[in-house]
């Protein structure tokens, strides 16, 4: 699923009906699919999917989410944590990490690239749709922290 594209005035928005845009990282493909499925259902827009860091760096410059649900451990030469940094870097968009690894190493990796949480797998609809709720609270009430 794309975003929808609107030019405005010369310049293009990706908003569809005022919902949060989403991308979801992740490249174990029925995953991806069910967390897309169930974000849709919360009334989220998943403006993008990716499988890997690098491809999620170039959809995030195409589509600009207003959050990332990023996989830790991606296929491929980049980590989501790298992508994430990379992604933050350059657009600010807040991240969401998701992952099977709860080691001490990569909990240490992942809070050393501000990201605004990590849900472990698997994870409950509940705790996704609070986490994501959490996290734009968090930057609503504090705006400077993203």
């Amino acid at each position: 699923m794309k975003c929808q594209e609107i030019e405005l005035s010369h310049e293009v928005v990706t908003k569809v009906e005022n919902k949060i845009r989403i991308m979801v990282v992740e490249d174990e493909k029925i995953i991806a699919l069910d967390i897309q499925s169930v974000l849709m259902g919360f009334g989220f827009d998943v403006c993008a999917v990716a499988s890997s860091g690098e491809e999620c760096i170039e959809l995030a410059r195409k589509t600009i989410p207003d959050l990332i649900l990023m996989d830790v451990k991606l296929k491929g030469n980049m980590t989501g944590i790298t992508a994430a940094k990379t992604i933050k870097k350059a657009m600010n968009i807040p991240v969401i990490y998701l992952t099977a690894y709860g080691d001490k190493d990569t909990i240490t990796k992942a809070n050393g690239s501000n990201s605004f949480g990590m849900i472990s797998k698997p994870f409950g609809e509940d705790e996704l749709q609070n986490t994501i709720k959490n996290t734009f609270a968090q930057i609503k009430k504090h705006p400077q922290i993203n």
